[in-house]
């Protein structure tokens, strides 16, 4: 599930963009279940946006635990239409990461895609977390996709036996080899 992505980034213009979401279709199978890219570093902006659209079809967001360095503030509550919802902080840690836990219980771990990336890091990312078979931490596949330029993030994170990524998560051979 793919929310709608813009042409370019909200600090290439100045406003603000639909929310970026992409979400696997199966979820609590892979390492991740999809990929956020927020417009801001603004947690308390951020959130009310991502929960207040949050596709219905998934759930209602009721808990939100983020990793701290992507974010200016750490505040324990937030407020989003009609409540405030409770978020809390890894401790001390950089996993580019934010759990979701939904009404139905589901937890769902999502890859924070920095907002000052790029059209193309951050497209590239946000497929790469929402394919069916991703293994990588949300960590390591920021600098994957930062590292490599020719790397198609929806064929190569798939677990298919023809991945280019070794298990260490170095690039084992391609086209350009």
């Amino acid at each position: 599930m793919t929310t709608t992505h813009a042409a370019a980034s909200p600090s290439e213009t100045g406003t603000r963009v639909p929310l970026r979401l992409q979400l696997s279709g199966r979820p609590g199978v892979d390492r991740l279940d999809g990929a956020w890219w927020p417009q801001s570093r603004d947690i308390g902006v951020e959130l009310a946006d991502l929960v207040d659209h949050f596709p219905t079809e998934v759930g209602k967001v009721v808990r939100v635990v983020y990793s701290p360095p992507d974010w200016d503030l750490r505040p324990h509550h937030v407020a989003v239409e009609g409540r405030t919802l409770k978020v809390g902080s890894f401790p001390h840690d950089d996993t580019h990461q934010v759990t979701l836990r939904l009404a139905d219980h589901a937890v769902l771990q999502l890859l924070v895609v920095p907002p000052n990336s790029s059209t193309e890091h951050g497209e590239k990312a946000m497929r790469a977390a929402s394919t069916t078979g991703n293994r990588h931490t949300a960590a390591d596949l920021l600098n994957l996709v930062s590292e490599d330029e020719h790397v198609d993030a929806g064929g190569h994170w798939r677990d298919d036996g023809g991945s280019w990524w070794t298990a260490a998560g170095t690039r084992a051979s391609g086209p350009t080899d």
